[in-house]
């Protein structure tokens, strides 16, 4: 009896995945700096996050290249995310960095569209 009661605890604890890339779940957007579509925008992923790690990218858990429309699109697991988007602008002055991120949750199967703001410093 306590064999089978390890199995199935042991069961419960990984077939439940969260907070990794590769779910049933997806986010898709756009990276738009004022209306701006930021082509080949970088945007980094920390797991299990709601608020702003910072701006050191070694803090981050993967990472998404948007395309040249500044579209981004991937899929997650159930659990909480920080996205946090870089790219450049070349309609503003040097050095045309513009940034910006944001936090969203996602439930199994949801799919959600979020487009990241990004602003110069």
């Amino acid at each position: 009896m306590k064999f089978f009661l390890y199995i199935i605890i042991a069961i419960s604890l990984f077939s439940c995945k969260k907070n990794q890339t590769g779910g049933r779940s997806k986010i898709s957007g756009l990276v738009a700096h004022h209306g701006v579509l930021i082509p080949n925008a970088r945007v980094y992923i920390k797991f299990n996050a709601n608020e702003f790690p910072g701006d050191d990218y070694s803090l981050y858990d993967t990472y998404i290249d948007a395309d040249e429309h500044g579209k981004y699109d991937i899929s997650f697991y159930k659990g909480t995310y920080y996205l946090y988007a870089k790219g450049y602008d070349y309609n503003i002055p040097y050095p045309h960095l513009v940034k910006g991120g944001l936090s969203v949750t996602l439930r199994h199967k949801e799919n959600l569209k979020k487009d990241i703001a990004v602003t110069e410093d």
